[in-house]
C-alpha cells in the first residue's frame, strides 16, 4: 500500500500542477477568444481547436519526443498543454454567462475594462463553471495513467504494474487492480462530493 500510495502522490501532483496551469493560460485564451476580431482571437481559435479535436495519448508523445524532457515534466506539460483547450472552451462559457447589463453598470461607474474582469466577470464566472473545473480535474486525474505506458512515470497505474510482475494468480492481479480502482474512486468521487457542496454554498450566498 505504501509503494501504491507513493505513485498517487505523484499522480496528484502532476494533475495538481497541470489544472492550476491551464486554468491561467485557459483564462488567458478564453478572453483572446471572446474578442471580437483579431490575431489574439484567431491564435486562440487554432490553438483551441487544433488541441481539443487531437487525442491527449498523442501530446504525451510528441512533447516527450521533440522537447526531450524528463518524465515528470513531460507529463505535466503534456497535460497543461490539452486542458488548456478544454478549460479555455469552460471558462469562455463562463464569462459568457455573466449579463451585459453588469458590465455596462460596471463601465458607467469608471471601471476600466481590467477592473471588469477582475471584479465583476470572473468572480461570478468561476461560481458558475466551478463543476465543470472540478470535473476536468478528476478527468486529468484519470488520464495520467496514460503516461505509464508512454512515459514509464510511476504514477498510481504505473506502481501497479510494477507490483503486478510480482504476483501471478489470477486472484492477487484482480486484488491489485481492484486497490488502484478504489483507490481512483475514493480520490475522484471526495473532488466531485466537494465541488458540489462548494457549488451549492456559493449559489446560496449569490
Amino acid at each position: 500500500m505504501r509503494f501504491i500510495l507513493e505513485g498517487l502522490g505523484l499522480t496528484l501532483y502532476i494533475s495538481a500542477v497541470a489544472i492550476l496551469l491551464s486554468m491561467i493560460f485557459g483564462t488567458v485564451l478564453a478572453i483572446f477568444r471572446n474578442m471580437e476580431k483579431g490575431p489574439l482571437k484567431l491564435l486562440a481559435t487554432i490553438y483551441i481547436e487544433v488541441v481539443r479535436n487531437v487525442p491527449n495519448l498523442l501530446w504525451i508523445f510528441v512533447i516527450f519526443l521533440v522537447f526531450r524532457l524528463k518524465s515528470t515534466p513531460a507529463g505535466i506539460v503534456s497535460f497543461t498543454v490539452f486542458t488548456t483547450a478544454a478549460l479555455a472552451e469552460i471558462i469562455r462559457g463562463g464569462l459568457n454567462s455573466v449579463g451585459t447589463g453588469q458590465i455596462e453598470a460596471a463601465t458607467s461607474q469608471g471601471f476600466n475594462q481590467i477592473q471588469v474582469m477582475r471584479y465583476i466577470i470572473l468572480p461570478q464566472a468561476f461560481r458558475s463553471m466551478l463543476p465543470a473545473i472540478m470535473s476536468q480535474f478528476v478527468t486529468v486525474i484519470k488520464d495520467t495513467s496514460f503516461l505509464w505506458s508512454v512515459l514509464a512515470l510511476q504514477e498510481l497505474l504505473g506502481k501497479a504494474n510494477i507490483l503486478m510482475g510480482r504476483y501471478t494468480a489470477t486472484s492477487q492481479v484482480f486484488a491489485l487492480y481492484g486497490i488502484v480502482a478504489i483507490v481512483y474512486f475514493i480520490v475522484n468521487f471526495t473532488i466531485s462530493q466537494y465541488a458540489r457542496r462548494l457549488s451549492k454554498k456559493w449559489s446560496k450566498a449569490y
